[in-house]
């Protein structure tokens, strides 16, 4: 990459896009936030890039690289904006959907609210066929079980079709005979496989993920091309790459083949950016804690890598309850999500207890303050109203906001009903939205078997910086590091990430009498198909290869990822890999079980392009104290009564600046709130460092 290669990252949000215009490896010309336009999202990513292209003194056409990640596929299931689906199965296996894991995921919950899983059993085909489960067929597909399901198609009146044929991972010849038929007769049809989708055992998660990649398909498909004829139209030249929930790249074209690898590409954006700034700052343990106007994410990073899984759910319909939502089975980079962002509704239930969230109100009409329709308060609307937000500085100077707007809705809405004024009504959202925050976090350490008080947090989005020491304080966590840019962190992650593609196959083994040359065939095949996709976005750009293995003890249900050698395996392999099985068991579980036979159910490969090595932190100037020239009353967080608050914009700090809580350190996209009981310091490459008093 030549250094002055200007690079463009957009990501569209569910209340702001964020547009990035890099020159080289890590040189930001210009940065903006838009508000998202859900009626055409093209439209406001395209005021963005007008925006940083003019800043910049440059045109469209000579943008070498543009990665784009979107909300667009995660809100379309959530809302259920997507397309008529049909699923074909196995003869006899009509009813996956509706059995799911055969258990209630609230034992003793009376008025339980099944997952809606997308396709009612009226719309639920099926075929005569059968595979075994080493891939032999044991019953053929004919052509007369084609035009039969071809009949209910039609009958059903269907725009996509999602096809989940029994043991398909291990020979995927009859799902692809039934693709092409119907393909080739109703050429109209969206068609989803099980064997590319997910080719991995487990029907039920493997056909919920067949599904929702069919449901979303038509709206991605269409978007993207719309997308990319809007920016091409305007002059863009280069190839645009989408980003991955996995935390990779790949082409416009996998992404509309595989729409629902999309799912969560943004906030996987801010895990990426979060590593990249721990392995610069030798950071071994890290909380991501990326809040912005939709949302709040929270991911855990060990050792500059985030954690990552191979399930997750969409849509719970309780919402911190697992197995309440659809399964997932695709590389995704694990995190929580709540709904607990700028936009999220502040209200008083029917028992008269204060709410926030899970609803917001996005960008239309936005909250109360921005004078767009809103009524009601939002966590924005308390942030303006406890001072934290300055009219001037805000979001650029794009957007006006009216206080006095913010803090009557509050009294109307919240304080009417608990008999608060407005300032108090503010403080009450406030502390609930960022407990909501910290309790997430806390969780999903404990889930994990971690600790969250030895962590740093690096903190972004719009709204991270002006919660992160409340919600830090509230989780136990001392030390904060806020990047440069936070505002617009998760689309500065995107340009730090490789054009990847990861391929996960099942085929069961046991470990002690595991066929090598099988499983080195299957390899080759694998990581050739990988190569193709990624060939496509990154050229001739040499990669990396990563393969896992996924282990158990024979006769459990979980299974551990292993890594595996960059090389033909042979059964000199045997011995390390029961070792590595057994110590990484011994972490999770505290110990191995002696006399226990290991088996693998799937096997792995992740090709991807080499990422740009994160440069080492110089050492931070001596501290000086910072000479603000202004203060603004605020409420003070810890309080609640008004304090002074020193007011600084962030561009006048220079290394080794030291500022003392309370502080507002403001910047054209975003503030940070530094609390009475926290310090903050700028290290040599920008990043506010802030600690909790009397912990260092």
């Amino acid at each position: 990459m030549t250094s002055d290669a200007l690079r463009l990252a957009i990501d569209i949000g569910g209340t702001f896009t964020d547009t990035v215009l890099f020159s080289g490896e890590d040189t930001i010309l210009a940065s903006t936030k838009t508000l998202t336009t859900h009626q055409n999202p093209a439209d406001g990513a395209m005021d963005g890039a007008r925006r940083v292209i003019q800043r910049s003194g440059r045109a469209l056409s000579d943008i070498s690289s543009f990665i784009h990640g979107t909300t667009l596929a995660t809100n379309a299931l959530i809302e259920r904006r997507g397309a008529k689906v049909a699923t074909i199965t196995t003869e006899g296996f009509r009813d996956i959907l509706e059995i799911a894991y055969e258990r209630r995921y609230a034992q003793y919950d009376i008025n339980l609210e099944k997952p809606d899983l997308l396709v009612p059993r009226e719309r639920a085909f099926t075929v005569r066929e059968r595979m075994s489960v080493d891939g032999d067929v044991l019953i053929a597909l004919e052509q007369s079980a084609i035009d039969a399901v071809l009949e209910e198609i039609d009958a059903s009146g269907v725009d996509a079709v999602a096809i989940c044929l029994m043991h398909a991972y291990a020979n995927p010849a009859h799902e692809r005979q039934l693709q092409s038929a119907l393909a080739q007769e109703r050429p109209e049809l969206v068609i989803s496989i099980s064997s590319e989708v997910s080719p991995e055992a487990r029907e039920f998660d493997r056909l919920c993920t067949t599904v929702a990649n069919a449901y979303i398909q038509p709206l991605m498909q269409t978007y993207l091309t719309r997308f990319a004829d809007r920016f091409r139209d305007e002059g863009l030249a280069c190839p645009i790459l989408m980003m991955t929930a996995g935390g990779g790249m790949c082409t416009l074209n996998t992404a509309a083949q595989f729409p629902i690898r999309l799912v969560e590409s943004g906030p996987a954006g801010g895990a990426i950016l979060a590593a990249r700034i721990a392995a610069r700052a030798g950071l071994d343990q890290v909380l991501s804690f990326d809040m912005g106007g939709t949302t709040a994410k929270l991911c855990l990073i060990d050792n500059a890598r985030p954690q990552t899984s191979r399930q997750f759910e969409i849509a719970r319909a309780a919402r911190f309850i697992k197995g309440s939502g659809m399964p997932v089975r695709i590389p995704v980079i694990e995190m929580i999500e709540i709904g607990a962002g700028g936009g999220s509704i502040a209200g008083v239930d029917r028992l008269g207890r204060l709410t926030v969230g899970p609803k917001s109100a996005g960008s239309e009409p936005g909250p109360v303050a921005f004078l767009r329709g809103g009524k009601d308060p939002t966590v924005t609307d308390s942030d303006i109203a406890l001072g934290y937000i300055t009219p001037e500085t805000f979001a650029e100077g794009h957007i006006a906001i009216d206080p006095e707007a913010a803090k009557h809705a509050l009294e109307q809405v919240i304080g009417s009903k608990l008999d608060l004024n407005a300032t108090n009504a503010a403080d009450g959202v406030s502390r609930i939205v960022d407990e909501s925050m910290a309790s997430a976090g806390r969780m999903h350490a404990v889930e994990s078997g971690k600790e969250l008080s030895t962590r740093t947090m690096i903190a972004f989005g719009g709204n991270g910086p002006l919660h992160a020491t409340r919600v830090a304080r509230s989780a136990g966590v001392n030390q904060i590091v806020i990047p440069p840019n936070p505002g617009v962190g998760s689309a500065v992650g995107f340009l730090y990430a490789p054009v990847s593609f990861e391929i996960v196959r099942s085929r069961y083994s046991m470990l002690e009498s595991i066929e090598t040359d099988a499983i080195n065939t299957l390899f080759a095949t694998m990581i050739s198909e990988a190569q193709q996709v990624v060939s496509q976005g990154a050229g001739d750009a040499p990669t990396q290869t990563r393969r896992t293995a996924f282990m158990r003890y024979s006769g459990q249900g979980h299974e551990i990822e292993i890594p595996l050698p960059d090389r033909i395996l042979s059964a000199t392999d045997i011995a390390p890999l029961t070792h590595s099985f057994e110590e990484e068991y011994r972490k999770q579980f505290s110990r191995p079980v002696p006399g226990m036979q290991i088996e693998i159910l799937n096997w792995s490969v992740r090709v991807a392009t080499f990422g740009s090595e994160a440069p080492t932190l110089a050492d931070t100037p001596i501290s000086r104290p910072a000479m603000p020239s202004q203060t603004r009353p605020i409420t003070c967080d810890l309080t609640g009564q008004t304090v002074q608050a020193a007011l600084i914009a962030r561009p006048d700090l220079r290394a080794g600046d030291y500022v003392p809580g309370p502080a507002l350190i403001t910047e054209p996209q975003t503030t940070t709130l530094v609390s009475s009981d926290f310090e903050s310091r700028v290290d040599a490459i920008g990043n506010l460092v802030l600690t909790r008093k009397g912990t260092e």
